[in-house]
């Protein structure tokens, strides 16, 4: 295989690997890679698909995985941060959380908020889709124009 194919190759891995963890990760790479919107827009609203595929399929067996290593039997049930997800998720539903998702939260959070409320894993990967696409869209042209002027009014 030709060198510069694999180079491409691992800059579009790359750019949805990112994107599995931390959504904002993947138009900032594309873009520091040189693609153009509309590819770097596809390749994060597939990183962010992988997790929330992932997550929503092997929820239980996640769930049972992190119980058994990382929960104390001394921990506090109602912290701040589970209030914050209550919050929203009485307020907004699986829409808002959806919604939130790619801005406030990462898509395995966001997965896991919404799959801890909600058992209808059709419903939850259909809205998450439609939130990725239409963020990943928004945030890559933001970032894409605009990424110089918010590099002035933020401490980058």
């Amino acid at each position: 295989m030709h060198i510069p194919l694999i180079e491409e190759i691992l800059k579009y891995l790359t750019v949805i690997a990112l994107s599995t963890f931390k959504f904002v990760a993947g138009p900032l790479a594309g873009i520091g890679f040189g693609m153009n919107i509309v590819i770097t827009s596809l390749l994060t609203f597939t990183g962010m698909m992988i997790s929330v595929i992932a997550f929503s399929s092997f929820n239980k067996q996640i769930q049972q995985l992190t119980q058994r290593f990382f929960v104390r039997k001394d921990k506090k049930v109602f912290t701040k941060r589970n209030r914050q997800f209550v919050t929203i998720w009485s307020k907004y539903g699986l829409k808002g959380v959806a919604f939130l998702t790619p801005l406030l939260l990462t898509p395995i959070g966001g997965t896991l908020v919404a799959n801890s409320f909600s058992s209808n894993k059709k419903e939850i990967i259909q809205l998450m889709a439609i939130s990725g696409f239409f963020w990943s869209f928004v945030i890559t042209t933001v970032l894409y124009y605009f990424g110089n002027l918010l590099k002035t009014f933020l401490p980058i």
